[in-house]
């Protein structure tokens, strides 16, 4: 593959083709913080907490760091006012699912977001898909899953395939950026009720 040259915050800074922003950005020592993103699965781009500003031909443009691709004379900004902006709403929405999460709570110190800021539906699932994707990328188990759409979206677990295949493994558990007592409790649950075969939901008593 080729080597492409390209700007971070003023850094010169090389990748090869085929990587994306994130990719050169972490390769260069330059962080930009994600809760999706993991080295073993494909980019998903749902957190969003790894905008940045590109700019190659023409107007700068706020893009998802994850899954944009590094090009020649490329150039990037990793913080700004408006990145920060960005960022911070993104954690407090985020927050109001999962408010004592230590990972966003010091990402919200360090942006300044505010706990509280937006109704509160705690439930610790911020939908980031890690458990889901490493589950069905890495594993090839497919033991949970999405279910619903929109804002009522959840996370599943299929009983028949979690009660022969997660208790040896729980390789998805500490991905969970949140808390992965979210997953042993669901886990847990599927157990009681694998005989129904239907998937549990993720429903967590809200923390006071």
């Amino acid at each position: 593959m080729g080597e492409l040259g390209l700007q971070i915050d003023q850094k010169a800074v090389s990748a090869r083709e085929g990587m994306t922003v994130l990719e050169a950005a972490r390769a260069a020592g330059i962080p930009i913080p994600t809760l999706c993103h993991h080295a073993a699965l494909e980019p998903f781009g749902g957190c969003r907490l790894c905008l940045v500003e590109v700019e190659a031909r023409g107007a700068p443009q706020i893009v998802v760091a994850c899954v944009y691709p590094a090009a020649e004379g490329l150039r990037v900004r990793t913080r700004s006012d408006k990145i920060d902006r960005l960022r911070r709403t993104i954690l407090e929405l985020l927050m109001a699912h999962a408010p004592e999460a230590p990972e966003l709570v010091a990402l919200a110190r360090e942006y300044g977001a505010e706990r509280g800021r937006f109704e509160r539906e705690a439930n610790f699932c911020i939908h980031c898909g890690l458990c889901v994707r490493y589950c069905a990328e890495v594993k090839k188990l497919d033991a949970v899953g999405f279910i619903e759409r929109g804002i009522k979206k959840e996370i599943a677990f299929v009983p028949e395939i979690a009660a022969r295949e997660c208790e040896a493994c729980k390789e998805c558990f500490p991905l969970c950026p949140t808390s992965y007592l979210q997953a042993a409790y669901v886990l847990t649950t599927a157990f009681a009720r694998g005989a129904a075969q239907a998937p549990v939901h993720l429903h967590l008593p809200v923390v006071p």
